[in-house]
């Protein structure tokens, strides 16, 4: 069996391997293997490929530009999904906007360790996604499973595009596949996790496996929802979502990060505006609470949605 976190590794392994061009940046990665050891043994394998950065976010991603306007192909580990907000403007305004002003590609990866695990609080739980959707020129990715985890980095070194990589902290040692995958579906396509008939929840990384188990709950109440897994938030696959609808007539949205300008509301937008007519109900949205992350791991496990708010969010969509 290997893990999510084995997924990202052996997926950086394989790039270091096939590309002289890929290398490794990011806080304590090369001696110590990093915060999650996700880089564990390859500065051993990989000399001069796997460096130790200073404790500059903004330092960090300014330099990996600057090698990707030469050629290289950087990985850059933040420690934190939280921490690349020090790296802010190097990301939405000098990576984001590179190719457009200037004509050159700017292939970097920018991987975040995402979302909540009990007892992070609120400095080491974040789910920054929406905000770097917001902006032209980054892909956001959202892997789910470790099969993605695996194929989506190794597509996301092909891009000419800066890539945000959200990788989610929960999912590294809880999470298990029997093999690494030969093939995948694109970025930009999402998967139908499992087909229903009565209501389409769409979600993704974390939250695609406590929908599974709403679903779970569900169908022994005699329900059948299908479960849509996006993959990517940017680029977002609006086709794959609104062919549930139509199906299903029935729409619930569910993220682990925030509610206000969030993903989720950018699905429920597009639903409204370009699938109105397929419509039985109104459709509904589930987050976090619209408060910073508890510390506490009971108040944690209230903060997030859970299988148990999905399914009582879906038996309301459900009855409506």
């Amino acid at each position: 069996m290997i893990t999510y976190l084995e997924a990202i590794r052996e997926a950086q392994a394989h790039a270091l391997a096939a590309d002289p061009r890929v290398y490794l940046y990011g806080q304590d990665i090369a001696t110590f293997g990093g915060a999650f050891k996700a880089t564990k043994n390859l500065a051993q394998a990989y000399p001069g490929r796997v460096l130790d950065s200073p404790i500059s976010e903004d330092a960090i991603v300014g330099s990996a530009i600057g090698a990707a306007i030469e050629g290289m192909r950087p990985i850059v580990e933040m420690q934190f999904a939280d921490f690349s907000t020090v790296a802010f403007n190097q990301i939405v305004n000098q990576a984001a906007t590179l190719h457009w002003r200037t004509g050159v590609p700017c292939p970097i990866i920018v991987r975040l360790p995402s979302g909540g695990t009990p007892g992070s609080g609120p400095f080491h739980s974040q789910s920054l996604e929406a905000i770097y959707a917001h902006y032209p020129g980054l892909i956001i990715v959202t892997p789910a499973t470790v099969e993605d985890a695996y194929s989506m980095l190794l597509e996301s070194i092909t891009i000419e595009d800066p890539v945000i990589f959200c990788e989610h902290k929960y999912l590294y040692y809880h999470l298990k596949a029997e093999s690494l995958p030969s093939e995948a579906l694109p970025i930009g396509k999402a998967r139908v996790a499992r087909q229903g008939r009565d209501a389409t929840v769409v979600t993704y990384s974390a939250m695609l496996h406590e929908c599974l188990a709403a679903a779970e709950e569900l169908a022994a109440e005699g329900w059948e929802l299908e479960v849509v897994d996006l993959r990517s938030i940017k680029p977002i696959d609006t086709d794959t979502v609104l062919a549930s609808v139509a199906r299903t007539g029935r729409v619930l949205a569910v993220g682990e990060a925030w509610p206000w300008g969030g993903v989720t509301a950018e699905i429920l937008a597009r639903v409204a505006s370009e699938g109105f007519n397929l419509l039985d109900a109104p459709p509904m949205r589930l987050n976090s609470k619209d408060t910073p992350v508890p510390f506490h791991p009971n108040l944690w496990g209230t903060h997030r949605p859970t299988a148990q708010t999905i399914a009582a969010a879906a038996r309301t969509l459900l009855n409506k």
